[in-house]
């Protein structure tokens, strides 16, 4: 096949949508976080329900499906969290101008989803019947809403897919690693269209668990002060939730249908650390982003900006920026998502990455806002601040851990 490359197919990304607290596309996400202020509020009612817990802060999302677009009967199956997912997968498939399309139910066209589990609502109903002996709550529906793989099934279904199905149930690489398969796939000639993303919703299960480890930020009375990632004074993540998808589609098909082009996947590079369930690895780390270069088949020296995962906890920080240090060598620019909109887990991945390819073709790149004193323990990168930063760039590097010690890395191409 003359379309070809040595490495297989091209694949470029031709579609993007999101379910965040910046908005639902590119021009409300640009106006937000040119105001460099976050979305994490003081969860009140935590006062008196969780009492015990140290942090009162959260970044939910004010969400509510519509009813008239999307009528009970279709969705009946969907939670919170498959909901999110189906309002940003619409988004992207409409951007893509796929959406409604019959080509994409014949077999060509398949899906990489994933969120950390299902919607806590349905969860509790059925755990409820252990506690109490009655079932009267588990229905027809409950565990579709509940079992991990709920968005990506649950849309298979509403879009009619028969192609490839891919669940990846990762925590906070649910959506990067959907997105770096779903490449994989096309490029091998396996499908000629993905669907690709990841979701979570607000669970303050979530929060509670980040808490028992000491990795929630307790800066209560300031919330719009934390996340701080990489600042000298941050301590800790807040969480928050949202959904993000991308359409990617081999470069030949995509251009034969007149598709916008927004960028290209030029790499992906992914690996576990072996060492430990929640502690994050150097050297692995190092060895994923320098495997997507690699796959880039380019230099470091050709990336002109990385968002970083960039939680906001100690540990995280210091050895995401040395590991990004021992590959590059050099001050990167990098700043990060997460200080804006908080750590939407299975999401953070593909609304990340969605962000990210849009500051490459906006030219401008997003400060690390309440970075006011680099902690000399990270890396000496370039940690973008003030105003942001206009960058001409071919390269751009999306990066993201998650516990179970999984690292992924994506490199987007300017087309």
């Amino acid at each position: 096949m003359d379309f070809t490359t040595k490495k297989g197919r091209r694949v470029v990304v031709t579609g993007g949508g999101m379910v965040s607290v910046l908005g639902s596309n590119w021009t409300s996400a640009l106006a937000a976080l040119k105001a460099k202020k976050n979305f994490v509020r003081y969860m009140s009612d935590w006062d008196e329900k969780f009492p015990l817990m140290n942090t009162r802060l959260a970044a939910p999302v004010d969400f509510e499906i519509d009813r008239e677009k999307y009528p009970r009967k279709a969705i009946r199956g969907m939670g919170r969290v498959s909901q999110m997912s189906l309002v940003a997968t619409d988004t992207a498939l409409a951007d893509s101008g796929l959406l409604g399309c019959e080509e994409i139910t014949q077999g060509r066209c398949g899906i990489a989803y994933g969120s950390s589990m299902g919607s806590v609502d349905s969860l509790m109903e059925m755990y409820s019947m252990l506690v109490t002996n009655d079932t009267s709550k588990v229905g027809s529906t409950t565990y579709i809403k509940a079992m991990p793989q709920t968005c990506a099934c649950n849309l298979e279904v509403y879009y009619h897919l028969t192609g490839r199905i891919i669940t990846t149930n990762t925590a906070c690489t649910s959506g990067s690693l959907s997105i770096g398969y779903a490449y994989e796939t096309i490029r091998a000639g396996l499908q000629d269209v993905m669907i690709a993303g990841g979701a979570d919703e607000f669970c303050t299960m979530d929060v509670a668990t980040f808490d028992t480890l000491f990795s929630t930020s307790t800066k209560n009375s300031t919330p719009g002060l934390t996340p701080s990632a990489y600042d000298v004074n941050r301590d800790g993540l807040v969480i928050g939730e949202g959904a993000g998808t991308l359409i990617l589609e081999d470069y030949e098909h995509a251009v034969t249908r007149g598709a916008k082009i927004y960028a290209e996947v030029a790499g992906f590079g992914t690996t576990t650390d072996g060492t430990h369930i929640t502690s994050p690895n150097r050297p692995t780390i190092a060895r994923a982003l320098q495997l997507a270069l690699d796959d880039a088949g380019i230099d470091g020296s050709e990336i002109g900006y990385i968002n970083t995962h960039g939680t906001g906890t100690t540990a995280g920080d210091v050895t995401e920026t040395g590991a990004t240090w021992d590959v590059f060598k050099r001050a990167v620019p990098c700043s990060t998502v997460k200080n804006y909109i908080g750590h939407t887990l299975g999401a953070c991945g593909a609304i990340e990455s969605w962000l990210t390819i849009n500051m490459l073709n906006e030219g401008w790149f997003l400060p690390n806002i309440n970075l006011n004193s680099v902690d000399p323990a990270c890396a000496p990168l370039d940690y973008i601040t003030g105003d942001g930063r206009t960058i001409q760039t071919d390269y751009v590097m999306n990066n993201n851990f998650a516990f179970g010690g999984i690292n992924t890395s994506l490199i987007f191409k300017r087309i």
